[in-house]
């Protein structure tokens, strides 16, 4: 199996001169927590969640139609390739704390999205029996925790 058959294809994207009240709009509209920002080309510059957002308006004290997605995006992008087992994005994401992953095409632009959630759902279907054995659960869980461990604990576990 690959990430082409697990990924969402139809993917909201902004620009990096976008307000954050457009992003916002559109994670609202499409029910998802993370937009790509791309480049004219279509080229995956930058990554912005909802908390990217909140924490702009927050920091910021302006309303989101005042500030732009530039300054509030993740500018260090992780993404994986269509044909790209689940297992190589299970460790992307549980290497950099990321819950999603933008799939970028041969041509370098973005092609859909993974999330933790499509393994998730993957992992259900197989042990559902619907699926074959391409995502494991336990994997799912193990990523999961991965990324939800806390930065404190991870600073302590590296000086002990």
């Amino acid at each position: 199996m690959h990430i082409e058959s697990l990924m969402t294809r139809d993917v909201k994207t902004c620009t990096a001169d976008d307000s954050l009240d457009v992003a916002a709009r559109a994670m609202w509209e499409n029910d998802c927590g993370c937009v790509p920002v791309v480049d004219a080309d279509g080229g995956v510059i930058g990554m912005l969640t909802d908390r990217d957002i909140c924490m702009a308006a927050y920091t910021q004290g302006a309303a989101l139609s005042a500030l732009q997605v530039g300054p509030s995006m993740a500018t260090t992008v992780y993404s994986c390739k269509p044909k790209d087992s689940p297992a190589t994005a299970e460790n992307l994401m549980r290497t950099h704390r990321i819950r999603r992953l933008p799939v970028i095409g041969a041509n370098g632009r973005l092609v859909g999205i993974l999330s933790l959630n499509d393994l998730a759902r993957e992992a259900g279907r197989v042990h559902s029996g619907k699926s074959k054995a391409a995502v494991q659960a336990r994997d799912v869980s193990d990523t999961l925790a991965a990324i939800c461990t806390p930065r404190a604990q991870d600073a302590a576990a590296q000086v002990a």
